[in-house]
């Protein structure tokens, strides 16, 4: 009997090597019935399997319009991640979900600014929701994106980051922290980039994903310009496990981000002091 604990058979369509430690991953299910029910919404997550490994937990990064398949960026740091590393095109996953209830705001956010900040690997999270958002470009107002990478090496989706450069509809702000010789770009952490966006703060709805570390300062910049926490979402799909409220190693306070979550408004989670 198929349960939520079953996983769905697919396959490795296609990878990409991003950096030295990310690769993009191209999966689609085998059984056509089980990629028809395979419906996501940007933010939320599945859980894969490497046979005879083990499983864990990865957002989903691709555009939800997309039906055909599914994308997942992963880094290779733990014992699966390194397993589905070394997988190559053609070999058979598991895959269970998706999973999550609380998405980004692609709704709630149509006719307003959106501010979108992302550091490191939390590009990967935002990619469902950025790429549908420009799908329906007319329905958004103003959108700025302002994403921070260690070095130039460790940038993710620079075809995509290049191609929202040239358009005339957003504003893309990229910086380092360690610049090589070549980079002509900003330097420095994300945060202090953050003093640039003439948003309406009453009028924006701001994005947020990248290492724990990090949210506090975004948020403590964000509250400078008076935005509010209604309109502040924040990712935190690190804290995933099991997917299902079962182990509760996700918990925040009285909230489980698997179940919960793993994209909360910062009025949800202000004063859980695990959270941020």
């Amino acid at each position: 009997m198929h349960t939520i604990y079953t996983p769905d058979i697919a396959r490795i369509t296609r990878i990409e090597t991003v950096t030295t430690n990310e690769k993009i991953f191209d999966i689609s299910f085998i059984e056509k019935e089980a990629q028809k029910k395979f419906n996501f919404l940007p933010g939320q997550f599945v859980e894969l399997t490497v046979f005879g490994v083990g499983e864990a937990p990865f957002s989903i990064t691709s555009n939800p319009n997309n039906k055909e398949k599914f994308q997942l960026c992963i880094r290779s740091v733990g014992s699966v991640s390194q397993a589905i590393h070394n997988l190559k095109e053609g070999a058979k996953v598991g895959i269970r979900g998706p999973f999550g209830k609380g998405t980004f705001p692609y709704e709630a956010a149509k006719g307003h600014n959106v501010l979108v900040v992302a550091g490191g690997l939390g590009l990967a999270p935002l990619m469902s929701f950025l790429t549908y958002m420009f799908d329906y470009r007319e329905e958004y107002k103003n959108i700025m994106i302002i994403y921070g990478a260690v070095n130039p090496g460790n940038i993710l989706y620079k075809n995509e980051i290049s191609y929202w450069s040239s358009r005339e509809d957003v504003k893309v702000c990229v910086t380092v922290d360690n610049p090589d010789d070549k980079w002509t770009g900003e330097i420095g952490v994300c945060t202090k980039l953050i003093p640039r966006v003439d948003f309406k703060p009453e009028d924006t709805y701001t994005i947020v994903c990248g290492p724990p570390v990090m949210y506090k300062y975004v948020v403590q910049e964000l509250e400078k310009k008076n935005f509010t926490d209604d309109k502040i979402f924040l990712s935190l799909e690190r804290r995933m496990e099991c997917g299902v409220g079962k182990c509760n190693h996700c918990h925040i306070g009285n909230k489980l981000a698997c179940v919960d979550g793993p994209v909360f408004s910062l009025w949800e989670i202000r004063d859980l002091k695990e959270a941020i």
